[in-house]
C-alpha cells in the first residue's frame, strides 16, 4: 500500500463540532490499531516510511494492522477551530478519544512525536478509560512530562509564521532553516517530508504555504514558566499513571528533553526503556533505518 486513505472524524466542542481528518494505512478492518500522533506543527503524513515499514512486517508475520495518522485539528486536513483556545492539550487528547471511538481498536499501540508524545500520556494515563483506549505499548519520541522552556521559547520564535514561498524547494529551505535539529536527511528525504507541510496560498498567485492554522501561536504565546510548571505536575501525574509498555526514544542533542527528564521517566511510572539516537535533537523523524526499525521491532516483535 504506497498511499494511506483519507477518513475523517467528528469530535464535539464548545462551537459545536469540528472534523479532524487521519490517514488510515493497512488493514481498514483491523483490530490492532497503531496510532501516530505528530509534533506541534507538523501533520500525519509525517509518519509515511514508519506507517509503510509496520505494514510490511506485518504483512510479513501474516499479522493484521491498520496504522491511523491524525492531523490534529488546525493542521493539514482538519478543521481550523472557531476559538483559538482549544488548541490545548485537554482539547486534543478528547479528540482522540472521538477517534478510538471510531476505530474501536481491540489492540492499542501509540507514537507520540513530541506534542503527539504529551497528547498519548494523558491518553495512556486514563485510569477508567474504556477498553478500546487501553494503550497496549507506546512510544514516546523525544518528549517527556517536563519541558525544557528554553526550547519552548525557540519554537515560539517561528511558531504562526506560515509564510508565503515560490516553489516546494524554497519550502523545504526554509523549513530546514527552523528544523535542522532533525538529524540528517538526503535532499530526497527532506523534500519529501516537506511537501504534506505545504498548501495553496489562495491568493491566485500558485504561493504556497504552511498548511496550519497560524492561531496555534495565540495560546503557545500565553504561556508562562508558572502555567508551565502547573501542566508539568499534570503531565507527571498522567506518567505515573500508565500501564503500558514504553519506549522512551530521545534525540542525543534534544534540547527539549533533557537527560535528567528521560533517567526520571526510566525510574518511575511504566519505567520506560531509553533508546538514544546520535546526531539528531529534537526529534527524531523515523525516516532512518535505525530509527524505523527500533519502532517496528518494539511495536511488532
Amino acid at each position: 500500500m504506497s498511499e494511506p486513505t483519507l477518513e475523517f472524524v467528528t469530535c464535539p466542542d464548545a462551537q459545536g463540532s469540528h472534523r479532524m481528518a487521519y490517514w488510515q494505512w493497512g488493514q481498514p478492518d483491523s483490530g490492532h490499531v497503531v496510532v501516530c500522533v505528530h509534533g506541534l506543527t507538523r501533520q500525519g503524513r509525517d509518519f509515511d516510511v514508519l506507517a509503510q515499514a509496520l505494514c510490511a512486517h506485518a504483512a510479513s508475520t501474516g499479522h493484521s494492522l491498520r496504522v491511523v495518522c491524525p492531523d490534529v485539528v488546525g493542521r493539514g486536513k482538519s478543521d481550523w477551530l472557531k476559538d483559538p483556545q482549544g488548541y490545548q492539550i485537554p482539547y486534543y487528547a478528547a479528540d482522540m478519544l472521538a477517534l478510538l471511538q471510531q476505530l474501536q481498536p481491540s489492540t492499542l499501540d501509540w507514537l507520540g512525536t513530541s506534542m503527539g508524545g504529551l497528547i498519548g500520556m494523558v491518553v495512556a494515563g486514563l485510569t477508567d478509560a474504556p477498553t478500546f483506549v487501553k494503550v497496549r505499548r507506546l512510544v514516546l519520541n523525544d518528549v517527556g512530562p517536563t519541558l525544557e522552556w528554553q526550547a519552548l521559547q525557540r519554537i515560539g520564535l517561528y511558531l504562526g509564521n506560515t509564510g508565503a514561498f515560490a516553489t516546494e524547494q524554497q519550502a523545504a529551505d526554509a523549513l530546514w532553516t527552523v528544523s535542522r535539529s532533525f538529524g540528517p536527511h538526503t535532499p530526497a528525504e527532506w523534500l519529501a517530508l516537506c511537501r504534506p507541510m505545504l498548501k495553496a496560498l489562495g491568493d491566485g498567485s500558485g504561493r504556497l504555504t504552511l498548511h496550519y492554522d497560524p492561531a496555534l501561536a495565540g495560546p503557545f504565546a500565553a504561556a508562562t514558566p508558572e502555567s508551565t510548571a502547573q501542566g508539568e505536575a499534570l503531565l507527571w501525574q498522567a506518567y505515573d499513571h500508565i500501564s503500558a509498555q514504553t519506549l522512551l526514544i530521545r534525540g542525543a542533542d534534544s534540547d527539549l528533553l533533557s537527560r535528567q527528564t528521560a533517567r526520571a521517566m526510566t525510574q518511575r511510572g511504566p519505567k520506560a526503556r531509553l533508546l538514544e539516537f546520535a546526531n539528531v535533537g529534537h526529534a527524531p523523524t523515523f525516516i532512518a533505518d535505525d530509527q524505523v526499525q527500533a519502532v517496528v521491532s518494539f511495536l511488532l516483535d
